[in-house]
Protein backbone atom coordinates (compact mmCIF):
# COMPACT_ATOMS: atom_id res chain seq x y z
CA UNK A 1 0.00 0.00 0.00
CA UNK A 2 1.21 3.53 -0.76
CA UNK A 3 1.77 6.21 1.80
CA UNK A 4 -1.36 8.28 2.45
CA UNK A 5 -0.91 12.06 2.75
CA UNK A 6 -3.07 14.09 5.13
CA UNK A 7 -5.79 15.84 3.13
CA UNK A 8 -5.89 19.63 3.25
CA UNK A 9 -8.64 21.37 5.22
CA UNK A 10 -11.39 22.71 2.97
CA UNK A 11 -12.85 26.12 3.79
CA UNK A 12 -16.54 26.91 3.33
CA UNK A 13 -17.98 30.15 1.93
CA UNK A 14 -21.52 31.47 1.32
CA UNK A 15 -21.95 34.18 -1.34
CA UNK A 16 -25.14 36.18 -1.95
CA UNK A 17 -25.27 38.22 -5.17
CA UNK A 18 -21.49 38.04 -5.43
CA UNK A 19 -21.00 39.22 -1.84
CA UNK A 20 -19.34 36.93 0.68
CA UNK A 21 -21.70 36.67 3.66
CA UNK A 22 -20.17 33.87 5.73
CA UNK A 23 -17.02 31.77 5.84
CA UNK A 24 -15.70 28.77 7.74
CA UNK A 25 -11.96 28.09 7.71
CA UNK A 26 -8.97 26.74 9.59
CA UNK A 27 -5.97 28.83 10.59
CA UNK A 28 -3.25 27.01 12.47
CA UNK A 29 -4.95 24.72 14.94
CA UNK A 30 -8.06 26.90 15.26
CA UNK A 31 -11.33 26.68 13.33
CA UNK A 32 -12.95 30.05 12.60
CA UNK A 33 -16.46 31.04 11.53
CA UNK A 34 -17.02 34.57 10.27
CA UNK A 35 -20.10 36.53 9.21
CA UNK A 36 -19.85 39.74 7.17
CA UNK A 37 -22.63 42.02 8.42
CA UNK A 38 -23.74 44.68 5.93
CA UNK A 39 -24.00 48.34 6.95
CA UNK A 40 -27.80 48.11 6.91
CA UNK A 41 -27.80 44.99 9.05
CA UNK A 42 -25.40 46.61 11.52
CA UNK A 43 -27.56 49.73 11.82
CA UNK A 44 -30.68 47.66 12.48
CA UNK A 45 -28.94 45.42 14.99
CA UNK A 46 -27.24 48.32 16.80
CA UNK A 47 -30.48 50.33 16.93
CA UNK A 48 -32.42 47.41 18.42
CA UNK A 49 -29.71 46.64 20.94
CA UNK A 50 -29.13 50.26 22.00
CA UNK A 51 -32.85 51.04 22.20
CA UNK A 52 -33.43 47.94 24.32
CA UNK A 53 -30.68 48.96 26.75
CA UNK A 54 -31.96 52.55 26.93
CA UNK A 55 -35.58 51.60 27.63
CA UNK A 56 -35.08 48.65 29.96
CA UNK A 57 -33.98 50.56 33.13
CA UNK A 58 -37.06 52.84 32.99
CA UNK A 59 -39.60 50.28 31.84
CA UNK A 60 -41.76 50.76 34.97
CA UNK A 61 -40.83 54.39 35.68
CA UNK A 62 -43.29 57.10 34.64
CA UNK A 63 -41.76 60.49 33.98
CA UNK A 64 -43.46 63.74 35.02
CA UNK A 65 -44.59 64.34 31.43
CA UNK A 66 -46.02 60.83 31.16
CA UNK A 67 -47.91 61.19 34.44
CA UNK A 68 -49.26 64.56 33.32
CA UNK A 69 -50.45 63.08 30.02
CA UNK A 70 -52.20 60.21 31.77
CA UNK A 71 -53.81 62.60 34.27
CA UNK A 72 -55.07 64.83 31.45
CA UNK A 73 -56.71 61.82 29.81
CA UNK A 74 -58.28 60.83 33.13
CA UNK A 75 -59.55 64.37 33.70
CA UNK A 76 -61.15 64.41 30.25
CA UNK A 77 -62.83 61.07 30.99
CA UNK A 78 -64.11 62.40 34.34
CA UNK A 79 -65.49 65.60 32.82
CA UNK A 80 -67.29 63.63 30.13
CA UNK A 81 -68.87 61.38 32.77
CA UNK A 82 -69.99 64.35 34.87
CA UNK A 83 -71.41 66.07 31.81
CA UNK A 84 -73.40 62.95 30.92
CA UNK A 85 -74.90 62.78 34.43
CA UNK A 86 -75.74 66.49 34.48
CA UNK A 87 -77.27 66.35 31.01
CA UNK A 88 -79.56 63.56 32.20
CA UNK A 89 -80.62 64.73 35.67
CA UNK A 90 -80.64 68.55 35.34
CA UNK A 91 -83.56 68.61 32.86
CA UNK A 92 -85.34 66.06 35.03
CA UNK A 93 -85.12 68.37 38.09
CA UNK A 94 -86.15 71.36 36.03
CA UNK A 95 -89.21 69.55 34.68
CA UNK A 96 -90.15 68.42 38.19
CA UNK A 97 -89.96 71.98 39.56
CA UNK A 98 -91.99 73.39 36.68
CA UNK A 99 -94.64 70.69 37.09
CA UNK A 100 -94.96 71.19 40.86
CA UNK A 101 -95.01 74.99 40.57
CA UNK A 102 -97.75 74.92 37.96
CA UNK A 103 -99.84 72.50 39.99
CA UNK A 104 -99.34 73.69 43.56
CA UNK A 105 -97.70 77.09 43.30
CA UNK A 106 -94.87 76.15 45.66
CA UNK A 107 -92.45 73.34 46.50
CA UNK A 108 -93.57 72.86 50.10
CA UNK A 109 -95.40 69.59 49.55
CA UNK A 110 -94.74 65.88 49.88
CA UNK A 111 -95.12 65.10 46.18
CA UNK A 112 -92.21 67.38 45.27
CA UNK A 113 -90.04 66.16 48.11
CA UNK A 114 -90.64 62.49 47.30
CA UNK A 115 -89.86 62.95 43.62
CA UNK A 116 -86.84 65.11 44.43
CA UNK A 117 -85.54 62.44 46.81
CA UNK A 118 -85.86 59.76 44.12
CA UNK A 119 -84.01 61.87 41.55
CA UNK A 120 -81.19 62.77 43.96
CA UNK A 121 -80.86 59.15 45.04
CA UNK A 122 -80.52 58.01 41.43
CA UNK A 123 -78.03 60.78 40.71
CA UNK A 124 -75.97 59.77 43.75
CA UNK A 125 -75.91 56.19 42.46
CA UNK A 126 -74.75 57.47 39.07
CA UNK A 127 -71.97 59.50 40.72
CA UNK A 128 -70.86 56.47 42.71
CA UNK A 129 -70.76 54.38 39.53
CA UNK A 130 -68.77 57.12 37.81
CA UNK A 131 -66.23 57.08 40.65
CA UNK A 132 -65.69 53.35 40.10
CA UNK A 133 -65.42 53.92 36.36
CA UNK A 134 -62.79 56.61 36.92
CA UNK A 135 -60.68 54.26 39.06
CA UNK A 136 -61.01 51.54 36.41
CA UNK A 137 -60.07 54.03 33.68
CA UNK A 138 -57.01 55.08 35.66
CA UNK A 139 -55.84 51.45 35.89
CA UNK A 140 -56.57 50.97 32.20
CA UNK A 141 -54.49 54.01 31.20
CA UNK A 142 -51.51 52.93 33.30
CA UNK A 143 -51.72 49.31 32.12
CA UNK A 144 -51.98 50.40 28.48
CA UNK A 145 -48.84 52.50 28.90
CA UNK A 146 -46.97 49.57 30.46
CA UNK A 147 -48.19 47.17 27.75
CA UNK A 148 -47.03 49.59 25.06
CA UNK A 149 -43.57 49.71 26.62
CA UNK A 150 -43.28 45.94 27.06
CA UNK A 151 -44.52 45.34 23.51
CA UNK A 152 -41.84 47.71 22.24
CA UNK A 153 -39.14 45.85 24.20
CA UNK A 154 -40.45 42.55 22.81
CA UNK A 155 -40.26 43.98 19.31
CA UNK A 156 -36.65 45.09 19.85
CA UNK A 157 -35.78 41.68 21.30
CA UNK A 158 -37.35 39.93 18.31
CA UNK A 159 -35.32 42.09 15.91
CA UNK A 160 -32.11 41.07 17.68
CA UNK A 161 -33.13 37.41 17.83
CA UNK A 162 -34.00 37.36 14.13
CA UNK A 163 -30.68 38.96 13.24
CA UNK A 164 -28.82 36.39 15.33
CA UNK A 165 -30.82 33.53 13.78
CA UNK A 166 -29.98 34.76 10.26
CA UNK A 167 -26.28 34.96 11.16
CA UNK A 168 -26.29 31.44 12.61
CA UNK A 169 -28.03 30.07 9.50
CA UNK A 170 -25.40 31.56 7.22
CA UNK A 171 -22.58 30.28 9.43
CA UNK A 172 -24.13 26.81 9.40
CA UNK A 173 -24.28 26.88 5.59
CA UNK A 174 -20.61 27.83 5.45
CA UNK A 175 -19.74 25.04 7.90
CA UNK A 176 -21.75 22.54 5.80
CA UNK A 177 -19.87 23.61 2.67
CA UNK A 178 -16.59 23.11 4.51
CA UNK A 179 -17.71 19.71 5.73
CA UNK A 180 -18.65 18.63 2.19
CA UNK A 181 -15.27 19.76 0.89
CA UNK A 182 -13.43 17.93 3.65
CA UNK A 183 -15.41 14.76 2.95
CA UNK A 184 -14.36 14.96 -0.68
CA UNK A 185 -10.73 15.64 0.24
CA UNK A 186 -10.72 12.64 2.56
CA UNK A 187 -12.16 10.45 -0.17
CA UNK A 188 -9.65 11.71 -2.75
CA UNK A 189 -6.71 11.13 -0.42
CA UNK A 190 -7.92 7.65 0.50
CA UNK A 191 -8.59 6.62 -3.09
CA UNK A 192 -4.99 7.33 -4.07
CA UNK A 193 -3.65 4.66 -1.69
CA UNK A 194 -6.48 2.11 -1.67
CA UNK A 195 -7.44 -0.90 -3.76
CA UNK A 196 -10.22 -0.35 -6.31
CA UNK A 197 -12.69 -2.07 -3.96
CA UNK A 198 -11.67 0.15 -1.06
CA UNK A 199 -11.97 3.18 -3.34
CA UNK A 200 -15.54 2.20 -4.16
CA UNK A 201 -16.25 1.69 -0.46
CA UNK A 202 -14.82 5.09 0.39
CA UNK A 203 -16.91 6.72 -2.32
CA UNK A 204 -20.07 5.12 -1.01
CA UNK A 205 -19.16 6.01 2.57
CA UNK A 206 -18.50 9.65 1.72
CA UNK A 207 -21.75 10.01 -0.19
CA UNK A 208 -23.82 8.36 2.53
CA UNK A 209 -22.12 10.27 5.34
CA UNK A 210 -22.82 13.65 3.72
CA UNK A 211 -26.46 12.87 2.88
CA UNK A 212 -27.85 14.15 6.20
CA UNK A 213 -30.04 11.05 6.63
CA UNK A 214 -29.18 9.40 9.98
CA UNK A 215 -29.66 5.87 8.60
CA UNK A 216 -27.57 6.59 5.53
CA UNK A 217 -24.91 8.20 7.68
CA UNK A 218 -24.79 5.13 9.91
CA UNK A 219 -24.47 2.91 6.85
CA UNK A 220 -21.66 5.10 5.54
CA UNK A 221 -19.81 4.79 8.84
CA UNK A 222 -20.23 1.00 8.75
CA UNK A 223 -18.89 0.77 5.19
CA UNK A 224 -15.89 2.90 6.10
CA UNK A 225 -15.16 0.78 9.18
CA UNK A 226 -15.46 -2.43 7.16
CA UNK A 227 -13.18 -1.15 4.45
CA UNK A 228 -10.46 -0.48 7.00
CA UNK A 229 -10.49 -4.07 8.21
CA UNK A 230 -11.30 -6.12 5.11
CA UNK A 231 -10.07 -4.18 2.07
Amino acid sequence: MGKTSTPSYSSGVVNINGEEKASHYKKGNTIYSNYNMSDREKKIYDFAQNSFLENLPNINVFSVDTQKSLQNQLNAYTQKGLQTINDFYTPMLSNLKNDIASRFGNFDNSIFMDNLSDIESNRADAMSALTQDILAKQNELYNDELNRRYNYLNFLGNVQNQSTANIMNYLQLAANNSSSGNSYNQYAASSQSSSPYKSYANTASALLSSSGNPYAMAAGAAIKLGSEYFL
